[in-house]
């Protein structure tokens, strides 16, 4: 029986595409570089998930992800423009636009209580303290894990056995790690040795040889899982 739920923030809670997209239009026509398209968002998109996983593996600092995914995306929009005055935009108005995903909230809401709840996330302290105060989730949670504040990434092992060292005290077994990401917060999981819960709405295929205890395609469908 699970005690303990570990949730993903982005595109697990928080739509967070939504809040690239609108960010991202907003801080191009305020910077005068161009008037985004959706086929240019998805470009940046692909491009920033890129430069997440090399900080996943430890390739790269959070500094450099942060940087050079505008240095290429700017590339591929044959475009000039000051990577980091228009990273410090993107990511301040990141926190302006939230939308839940499946009524998450209400989700996480009826669980309080019966679940001890953590965020446990890789975004920008300061962005996701905001995102979690707009959105009201910083009420719901019971602790929130911020790695900038951890000082490590998803998924390694010493992030994850910092949470674990700062959660209330039980069983590896009792606890759920839930998110969309394979290579952050599945891999994780899977590093850690706790279970876990793939949110695999666009049923996308499993292609890392992962562990994966539990998938959903409906966050709802979590319910089943706790309650079999």
């Amino acid at each position: 029986m699970f005690k303990v739920i570990l949730w993903d923030l982005d595109n697990t809670l928080l739509d967070f595409l939504y809040a690239e997209r609108m960010s991202l239009r907003t801080v191009f026509h305020r910077f005068g570089i161009a008037e985004l398209t959706d086929a240019q968002i998805a470009a940046y998109s692909a491009i920033n998930n890129r430069h997440w996983e090399k900080l996943e593996r430890g390739e790269c600092t959070k500094a450099e992800t942060m940087r050079n995914r505008f240095i290429d995306f700017f590339e591929y929009l044959g475009v000039t423009g000051d990577p980091d005055a228009v990273c410090e935009a993107y990511e301040d108005g990141l926190a302006d636009h939230i939308r839940f995903v499946e009524s998450s909230d209400d989700i996480v809401a009826s669980l309080k209580g019966r679940y001890k709840q953590y965020a446990v996330t890789n975004g920008a302290f300061s962005v996701q303290t905001k995102r979690l105060a707009r959105s009201g989730f910083d009420k719901l949670f019971d602790g929130v894990f911020i790695s900038d504040a951890v000082g490590f990434e998803k998924p390694s092992v010493n992030y994850f056995q910092y949470v674990l060292n700062h959660i209330i005290s039980c069983q590896k077994e009792e606890i759920l790690m839930i998110g969309d990401s394979l290579t952050s917060d599945i891999r994780g999981a899977n590093n850690i040795g706790i279970p876990c819960c793939w949110y695999n709405p666009d049923g996308k295929v499993n292609t890392g040889g992962l562990r994966i205890d539990y998938e959903i395609r409906s966050l709802s469908d979590i319910r089943a899982v706790l309650n079999p």
